[in-house]
This record gives structure tokens, sequence and C-alpha cells, in this order.
């Protein structure tokens, strides 16, 4: 086995270490979830098919977002941007293996363990109460990719605002922007088929949209056939444009490295 499968597999097991915390944030997941959950409920009593969405689509839209929290990582940064603010980034730089994919595989063991432990019980909870939809083997299939795609996206972008602490020292305002970003730009607050207008066409567009609102369409079966395709290989492109910044921005990061404090 290669360095990076074992760098997942340690991340995976340090998250399933604690599976009392991982059950009170799934508890959380779910609370906030039912909460939501009434919220869309009577907007949709107000506006039946806003969007293109009925009031079961909205509801099942709510408990899938609240299931991919942890997976896609939609409130925490990495730790690389406290490792570059403290120096220890030094040691990562010094390992032979690339600081990205070493990072990225770290990532992919912790989404791994996120999924096993914290998505399963907001979907199960909001079954037992509201009448979510259900999906066929195929649209599994493809929501299992699309999630995938979007744990990429996810990890590429937090990555890129891990390694503007080279530059600015600090990640808080990176991380706070990150965050308004990724709530209000991914679907987490709202499905983004409500947006109006020109709002919702950018939206679409921008790369949060691939963390949350298509993977929710494509469980949802709002994208099938070509629509499919293109929604696929939406998400596929930013992880490839965004990882590709990211390569980039090491290589130049590698050159401005400053140790705090020596």
């Amino acid at each position: 086995m290669g360095v990076y499968p074992w760098v997942a597999w340690y991340a995976f097991r340090r998250y399933t270490a604690y599976p009392l915390s991982s059950a009170a944030e799934a508890v959380t997941n779910t609370v906030f979830g039912f909460m939501r959950a009434y919220v869309l409920i009577a907007l949709w009593a107000a506006r039946p098919a806003l969007g293109g969405y009925d009031a079961a689509d909205a509801v099942t839209f709510c408990f899938l977002t609240q299931a991919l929290i942890g997976p896609v990582q939609i409130f925490r940064g990495l730790e690389l941007a406290d490792r570059i603010r403290t120096g220890d980034v030094a040691i990562d730089l010094y390992r032979p293996a690339g600081l990205q994919v070493w990072w990225l595989s770290d990532d992919l063991g912790r989404a791994s363990a996120e999924l096993l432990m914290r998505a399963s019980l907001p979907l199960v909870a909001g079954a037992l109460v509201f009448p979510l939809r259900g999906a066929g083997p195929a649209v599994l299939a493809a929501f299992a990719v699309s999630v995938v795609l979007a744990v990429l996206v996810s990890f590429a972008i937090r990555y890129l605002t891990a390694l503007g602490v080279f530059w600015l020292r600090d990640d808080r305002g990176l991380q706070a922007l990150a965050l308004v970003m990724s709530l209000f730009f991914s679907g987490m607050i709202l499905p983004l088929v409500v947006f109006p207008g020109g709002l919702g066409t950018l939206a679409g567009l921008l790369p949060w949209a691939a963390l949350i609102q298509v993977p929710a369409d494509v469980y949802l079966a709002k994208r099938t056939g070509a629509d499919l395709i293109a929604a696929l290989g939406f998400q596929a492109g930013w992880a490839v444009v965004l990882l590709a910044a990211g390569a980039l921005l090491t290589r130049a990061a590698r050159r401005k490295l400053v140790i705090h404090g020596g």
C-alpha cells in the first residue's frame, strides 16, 4: 500500500475514534434538519412548485443537506491552515510526498468517516416523520459519484483558503468569507432553484453549487440523461480547475514560506 492510502486510512481511524462525539453532531444535524424542514414546508405551502420542487422534494433536499454537512465539510476548514500559521507546515513540506495530495488523502479519509458516522441519522429520522423521496439503484449510483465529486470540490476550495495563510498570516478573515460563500451559494440555506433571475443563474455556475445543490438534484432525479452527464461534468470540471489552482499556489507558497518566530 502506498503512502497516500495509509494517510487516508489513518485519517479514517482518527475521525471514527470518538463515536459519541460523532453521534452528538449527528443528533444536532438532525434537530436542525427538522427545524429547516418545517420552514421549507411553510414556504412551499405558500408557493407550491417553487423552483420546480414540490414540498416532498424540498423536505428531502433539507435532510440530504443535513446528511452531507459532515462529508462535504461546510463549516470547517483544513488543519493545514493552523500548521501554516505555526510553522509546522515546514515538516509537511520536508516529507517526500506532495503537500496537496497528502492533505487530499487525509480529507478523503475524514469524509469517509463522516459519511459513515453522521450521514445516516438525519436521513433515517427524516424518513420516519416525512415522506422523503426514494431513489432507484441507478440514481443512487449517480448520487454516490456526485458526492465524491462534491468532496473533491470542497477540499479544493478549503485547500486554497488554507494556503492563503502563507500570505496573510491569519486565516480567520478568509475562513469567515469562505463560510458565508459556502452557506449561501451551495444550497445549504435554501435550494438554489429558488434564487431569482440572474442571482440564481450566477449561483448555479459557481463552484459552491457542486457541494450541495448538484448532489441533491441528482438524488431527486432532477438531472437525468444528458443533464445528469452535464451536472457531473460541472462538478468534475470545477474539481480539476480548483485542484490545478491549488497545485500552482502550492508552488508559489513554497517560495513564500516564512516560519513564524524563526
